[in-house]
Formats: structure tokens, C-alpha cells, sequence
């Protein structure tokens, strides 16, 4: 019998980050004994930028590969992927977090293993053990099984819309506040912590902050430092067994702005902005966080994230409500005179 104390961990076993490196596609699933049936799951533009390519290039070392295009991440396309791969000996992610989540699911569900190839760095589910997917008209992350190995190609991920990357920083930095909030929860509600897990999270929080004038548009060596920095958040979740050490209060209100927002912004921006604010919070140098948001070119204000100030004060009065089981700096709730008094010194609402 395991004993309850044990628990498993995975992690990625081949990891490969650099110029060209899509090219080692069909070597890395070689070597990884990964059989010869491959579906590579993309979505409708990244088929173009990198799916097509991938398809070739196993095609052209005796795979045999079909392509399955995915829409968004939902139990839809999901149950679609799995149908299509029913006979597949592995899946390839080839895109974004939507792409990537759902190839993670279908091969969960599949037990089959699957390579992560992000054309983004746009947020840390490239390496980690859970998904986001869209669920009775919100976003949930669920467990799923870790890739086991990742390309990240730096030439195709520098020509991404640079607003990705900034997303991906936004989404590392606020590592920060998950560790505090994950750290309050220890203490006050004994629960499980992993100190290991916990510093490997903080220092991408930190390499991000510390390099944040270093980030730039179309540079290599930018695509280069956050994807392995987003890997390794990702590590850091696997380690702990769940996604505590890189979603805290931020997170959650990230996801009520999911759900009260006209028109939400990515993931990553919206955890940077929230980050700011839970640091207030914290009682931590909220300013820094929001100095190196800016420098690197994320949002830090409701106007640059292109939602109405009122939303953002909703979304901290509701997000003690996301994921109640989790508790963090925002205990039971925020009132809105706490909201809007937090979202105003900081300077995220009031100024445009």
C-alpha cells in the first residue's frame, strides 16, 4: 500500500529550447520510444506557424501523423481530440494555452503521452500537471498529466505578437503572491507546503523582475528567458502536486474578471495587475512589481487592460468566491469600500 504521505510527481524528461529547435522534433520522439502514430494538435493560425512544419518533419522520419484542429478549450474539443486520436500512439501541442491544454487532456484521457511545443510564451501551462478549460461558463483548472518533453523553438516564439510574451511575464511575476498567499495558508490553515517547490517558483518571479529591462520585442534571448523561466513555474507546480505555487489571490482575480468583464485581456496580464494589488495587501513593494510590469510593457492599470474600472473593483469583491477552498490574502471577501480604496492606491483604477 502507498503510504499517504507519498505522492507522485511528474516532470518533463526531454526539454528543448533554442533557435531551430522544432527541427528536433522527431529525434526527441525517438528517443523517447514514443511509437510512430502521431496526431499534432494545433489550432487554425498556428497550424501555419509551426503545426504544418512539425507534421513534416515526423512525416519525413517515418511517422505517420494526422493533424487535429482545435477551437477553443472546452469539454467539445476535447471529447473531438480523443476521438481523433483514439488509435494515436502520442499527441503533439502545437500553439498556445488553448492548444496545449487540451492535447494535455485528450492524451490524459487517452493515457498517452504527449510533447508540448509552444508558439507563445504567454503562460506557465507549457510544463505543468494542470489545465485550464472552459466549464459551465467559466475557467477551471483541472489536473492532467505533464508533457514529457517540450520544444520551444526561440525564432518561432520571438516572431509571436510580443503582447504574448508580456502576458507570460505578467503570469511570472505573480508567482510572488502565490507563494505569500500559499505560505498564509500553511499557517493558518495547515496546509501542505513545499519549501522546495516554493523557492523554485519565486526565483522565476525574481529572474523575471531582475532581467525586466533585458525583455524586448523580437529578441531570441527575451523568448529564451521567459520560456525557461515559465517551464521551470511549471516544475515548480508538478513538485507541489498542485498549482499553489503559481496561483494565489492574483489568480483568482484573474478568473471573477473572466467572468464580470466585457471583454477580458489574457491571463497573464490580468494576474500581473492583480498582482499589484495582492502585494498592497501583502503589505509587500507593490511598486516594484508594478515598475517591472511596466518596463517589460504589461498592463498595470483597468484602462491598458481594457476593462471599466467598476469591473475590476466587482472582480476583487467577488474573487474570495473563486476556488473558496483555496485560502489566501482575501480570506472571506473583500468589501467594496476595501476594493475600490486597494484598486485606487495602487493606481489601477482612476486613471484614465
Amino acid at each position: 500500500m502507498t503510504p499517504k504521505s507519498q505522492k507522485w510527481m511528474q516532470l518533463p524528461r526531454n526539454i528543448a529550447i533554442g533557435h531551430g529547435a522544432i527541427a528536433d522534433t522527431a529525434r526527441m520522439c525517438t528517443e523517447l520510444k514514443l511509437g510512430k502514430h502521431a496526431i499534432i494538435v494545433t489550432g487554425r493560425t498556428t497550424r501555419a506557424i509551426a503545426g504544418e512544419s512539425v507534421s513534416d518533419i515526423l512525416a519525413s522520419d517515418g511517422f505517420q501523423t494526422d493533424i487535429a484542429i482545435v477551437t477553443n478549450a472546452d469539454q467539445a474539443n476535447i471529447d473531438a481530440t480523443v476521438k481523433t486520436a483514439r488509435d494515436a500512439s502520442f499527441l503533439v501541442g502545437v500553439g498556445g494555452g488553448t492548444v496545449i491544454d487540451v492535447a494535455k487532456l485528450a492524451s490524459t484521457l487517452l493515457d498517452i503521452p504527449f510533447l508540448s511545443v509552444p508558439t507563445a510564451a504567454a503562460h506557465d501551462g507549457i510544463a505543468s500537471m494542470r489545465a485550464s478549460i472552459a466549464r459551465d461558463g467559466d475557467t477551471v483548472s483541472v489536473p492532467a498529466q505533464a508533457p514529457l518533453g517540450i520544444i520551444a523553438d526561440t525564432e518561432i516564439i520571438a516572431r509571436a505578437p510580443y503582447r504574448s510574451l508580456a502576458s507570460g511575464c505578467g503570469d511570472l511575476i505573480s508567482n510572488y503572491t502565490a507563494i505569500l498567499d500559499w505560505q498564509l495558508a500553511h499557517r493558518l490553515r495547515n496546509t501542505p507546503y513545499s519549501e522546495y517547490a516554493a523557492t523554485l517558483s519565486r526565483m522565476t518571479a525574481q529572474i523575471v523582475m531582475d532581467r525586466a529591462e533585458t525583455i524586448k520585442p523580437e529578441l531570441e534571448e527575451s523568448a529564451r528567458l521567459v520560456i525557461k523561466a515559465l517551464v521551470s513555474s511549471g516544475v515548480a507546480m508538478s513538485i507541489a502536486g498542485s498549482s499553489m505555487p503559481a496561483s494565489g489571490s492574483e489568480h483568482k482575480f484573474s478568473h471573477a474578471l473572466d467572468r464580470l468583464a466585457p471583454k477580458p485581456a489574457m491571463h497573464g496580464e490580468q494576474c500581473g495587475v492583480g498582482t499589484i494589488m495582492m502585494m498592497y495587501l501583502h503589505g509587500g513593494n507593490w511598486q516594484r512589481i508594478r515598475d517591472a510590469l511596466r518596463t517589460i510593457g504589461a498592463p498595470t492599470t483597468a484602462c491598458e487592460l481594457g476593462i471599466p474600472d467598476r469591473c475590476v473593483v466587482d472582480a476583487l469583491v467577488h474573487a474570495a468566491r473563486v476556488r473558496p477552498e483555496r485560502y489566501t490574502i482575501l480570506g472571506a471577501g473583500l468589501t467594496r469600500d476595501a476594493a475600490e480604496n486597494v484598486a485606487r492606491i495602487t493606481g489601477v483604477i482612476g486613471v484614465c
